[in-house]
């Protein structure tokens, strides 16, 4: 029989601990939270006993801007994507610009619709997308500065894709029904459905008395060498140092761009490139009982699997029945090292991130990232010594 903590708040978990029982740091048990109305027991651990570095600068993070709430959106894949350019805009020409997440995610939805369209509706059509998603967007649409769009309505001040999204995907799938696969029909429908929801991105912007268009915006102002971000995965199901396709749904146009290598080689990277002063973007899995954003940290609890028994196999059987997906894009900005072990700053839009001491800020310790996380997107020079022994597509 489980032992229950009972917890009544509507957005923060408080883990009270009975008196007559000692909870070991791997101890699980669990606890019930009220989110929205909403009840259910999660399982958890008692975070207090993990050491965790003291405050975000003892990371030495690279420059980024102040995080952002994707509020009621699947768009972590932008917000994570953009954050980690303006990273990459300040590394390479240390100008701080500050760019637009919903510009990229008003395009990339016209994108699935016109795959959707172009296979008869045999596509995916998710909330969700990859990192990869974001450099092809700018290389093909631009980008704009966040002033210039922002994907708020007057008198709105947070975002909400719900009635969105279920407009445009009852719209294709009555497209689907009728057999209507007229293209330029069908992406007039889907920018229209969008321009009454996130508004009608710009035409043109005006920077320093320029008046120039997205696309040369991109050329011309952010100037990022968009050709050599690379993607790079950890799985057996691809030959190592080839390249192959990221297997998952948000992968909607199913890219083989990815670049495949054994998991310390993969790990051993993400610490270079950070330690190099690289920031990286990296998907993986979130939802996970050593994860507390009350706490600000995210661990792979012993009572899961003891730190010695994480290898490519036991990431690999977890990828392999569904209990590690692809659920989260988040940018890593730091690195430290305490008690022996890896810990990385984490840039978070979601919204558990902003319910610790840290808002907007997570500590992921390494455990974390060689089980759970599944993807990194990083300027080519930070992994030119891995990318020699890949074979390219």
């Amino acid at each position: 029989m489980k032992p229950i903590v009972h917890v009544c708040c509507a957005a923060t978990l408080f883990v009270h601990l009975a008196r007559t029982q000692t909870f070991r740091p791997d101890t699980a048990f669990y606890v019930e939270r009220t989110v929205r109305g909403k009840t259910k027991a999660e399982l958890t651990l008692d975070f207090s006993k993990i050491r965790k570095p003291a405050s975000t600068e003892v990371f030495h993070p690279v420059f980024h801007f102040p995080p952002i709430r994707q509020d009621t959106t699947n768009t972590c894949w932008s917000f994570s994507g953009i954050s980690f350019l303006e990273s990459e805009i300040f590394r390479i020409h240390g100008k701080k610009i500050k760019l637009s997440e919903m510009y990229a995610v008003y395009w990339e939805y016209v994108e699935k619709a016109r795959r959707f369209v172009r296979e008869k509706g045999d596509s995916n059509f998710p909330e969700g997308s990859e990192h990869e998603a974001v450099i092809l967007r700018i290389q093909q649409y631009g980008t704009v500065p966040e002033e210039a769009y922002t994907g708020l309505l007057p008198g709105r001040s947070r975002h909400n894709h719900d009635k969105m999204v279920k407009e445009m995907k009852g719209y294709l799938d009555y497209v689907k029904t009728g057999g209507i696969w007229d293209e330029e029909l069908v992406l007039t429908n889907i920018q229209r459905i969008e321009d009454r929801h996130i508004g009608k991105p710009p035409e043109t912007v005006t920077v320093e008395g320029q008046t120039l268009t997205p696309t040369k915006y991109a050329g011309k102002v952010v100037r990022l060498p968009l050709a050599d971000y690379v993607n790079v995965m950890s799985f057996i199901s691809v030959p190592f140092y080839t390249q192959g396709e990221f297997d998952v749904g948000d992968n909607w146009w199913h890219s083989k761009a990815y670049y495949n290598v054994p998991l310390n080689e993969w790990y051993g990277a993400i610490k270079k490139a950070i330690q190099s002063g690289y920031s990286v973007a990296v998907g993986g899995d979130v939802s996970e009982p050593g994860k507390s954003g009350e706490n600000g940290i995210y661990i792979v609890p012993g009572y899961d699997l003891p730190q010695e028994r994480i290898d490519q196999s036991s990431r690999e059987f977890r990828f392999d029945n569904k209990t590690t997906q692809d659920d989260h894009g988040i940018h890593l900005i730091g690195w430290t090292r305490l008690d022996g072990r890896d810990w990385f700053l984490i840039k978070d839009s979601g919204s558990s991130a902003y319910r610790g001491t840290f808002k907007g800020y997570y500590f992921f310790r390494e455990d974390a990232i060689r089980l759970k996380m599944l993807t990194f997107m990083v300027h080519r020079d930070a992994v030119k010594d891995l990318l020699t022994k890949c074979q390219p597509n």
